[in-house]
């Protein structure tokens, strides 16, 4: 038996006979000569065969093969420059693993729901795939950046008894007679990690019980989250800027193939480099009146006053000093207009909205433990976080990234469920 090897590495074995063991993505045929779509995970690649190079049976198994039939093809490799991988195989022997009974999802177009139902078979289509390796990737690269620049990874529960960003937006659950809560944010957890290690960061689920429908929200997502001790807001921004702007560049070349998959026009994203322009919440007000808007001062910013925000920039654009009545209690105050907080968003451009949200964290105890009061929050939760600010406490700064809305805007697609696996929406749970 020839040697078996994944479509990724044919390059390496062009004028070789090799197995490729994967699945029938398509298939047409003259009658004289076949021509079979297989894909095995890392790629796809087009395999002919005709009556004269493989045997009766593995021309009838050619012929009678379905969509999604789980295949064996041995064959030679060759060049071929209409070829995605640059060659196709010369198919000399067929074996069929399983005959797949029809496939429901055909070659055609389908509605948003029948696909959400198929998500498990979903995941097969070359868009699916190019998608969920594009989110691969993005995830190695960003530990990447973290580790090689001396961060700790600090793993935060996911079952806690406190709020992060609001009581509002909690999933609760019995913890053997108490009630506990399904993260919002690692943060309050890296917090006390950076005291002790100065650099940290978190990267898992969250979840936000959020009654929303937009294509900019998850239920449950991805999120990583830098937190560093003695860093200022403009730390944090600039921080953010260098890892975005890092991110973007290292996706443009190691998911060249996947971008170009799905169709992804490059261009905004090739302008991604630092530095960010950086406004004021108050200049962001004023782009959207005079974009015709009418925004009270105060309120918060919306995904469609997002998106303008974002159309008066070339790349990302950092927005800071936020309300502070809009804002988590643990936001440290302007010192130069108490009625902000020194708070920050990144938008994304091309109307995919809010991609990292941060701030410099209160680190006076006494501050801190009246904002906890004043949100009627229950203060014996919060005497391990108070505790931080007892014993050594520092200014220091961090941010969230959410993973999926990065992703989304990466490969351009249009939904945020595309961005992950198994998407958890308001009213689906399954698959």
């Amino acid at each position: 038996m020839p040697e078996s090897i994944y479509i990724a590495d044919l390059g390496a074995h062009e004028g070789e006979t090799v197995t490729v063991r994967g699945w029938l993505y398509n298939k047409r045929s003259s009658g004289k000569i076949a021509f079979m779509q297989l894909r095995d995970g890392t790629g796809t690649v087009q395999a002919v065969a005709t009556p004269q190079d493989v045997d009766e049976t593995s021309w009838n198994l050619i012929g009678e093969a379905t969509q999604e039939s789980s295949i064996i093809v041995t064959g030679s490799v060759r060049a071929d420059s209409r070829s995605p991988t640059g060659f196709e195989l010369g198919v000399e022997l067929v074996e069929i693993v399983h005959m797949a009974p029809d496939y429901p999802i055909s070659p055609k177009e389908h509605g948003t729901e029948f696909l959400m139902d198929h998500r498990h078979l979903w995941l097969r289509s070359s868009s699916q795939v190019a998608a969920l390796r594009v989110r691969s990737k993005v995830i190695h690269i960003c530990r990447s950046y973290y580790h090689d620049r001396g961060f700790v990874l600090i793993d935060s529960p996911i079952l806690t008894p406190t709020s992060v960003e609001g009581t509002t937006t909690l999933f609760s659950t019995d913890y053997f007679g108490e009630n506990a809560y399904l993260t919002q944010s690692g943060q309050l957890y890296l917090e006390p990690a950076c005291m002790a290690h100065g650099r940290v960061y978190c990267f898992g689920p969250t979840f936000r019980a959020e009654k929303s429908k937009t294509r900019r929200h998850l239920i449950e997502f991805w999120m990583l989250e830098p937190e560093v001790a003695y860093a200022t807001l403009d730390d944090a921004m600039e921080l953010a800027e260098d890892f975005i702007s890092h991110v973007v560049q290292a996706a443009l070349v190691e998911c060249k193939y996947e971008l170009e998959v799905l169709n992804r026009d490059t261009t905004t994203l090739e302008r991604v480099v630092k530095p960010f322009p950086r406004i004021h919440y108050d200049e962001a007000v004023e782009i959207l009146r005079e974009a015709g808007q009418d925004f009270e001062w105060g309120a918060d910013f919306g995904g469609g006053h997002e998106t303008i925000i974002s159309e008066a920039f070339d790349r990302p654009v950092l927005v800071h000093r936020f309300p502070q009545a809009i804002k988590a209690f643990y936001m440290e105050p302007d010192p130069e207009r108490e009625e902000l907080a020194l708070a920050m968003d990144m938008i994304a451009p091309e109307g995919y909205g809010e991609i990292i949200g941060g701030s410099q964290r209160i680190h006076d105890h006494d501050l801190l433990l009246s904002r906890i009061r004043e949100n009627g929050l229950n203060e014996k939760h919060y005497q391990w976080y108070l505790d931080v600010r007892r014993y050594g406490s520092v200014p220091h700064s961090g941010f969230g990234m959410g993973l999926e809305r990065v992703v989304a805007w990466i490969t351009g697609v249009p939904h945020l469920r595309e961005t992950i696996p198994y998407p958890r929406l308001l009213g689906r749970l399954t698959p």
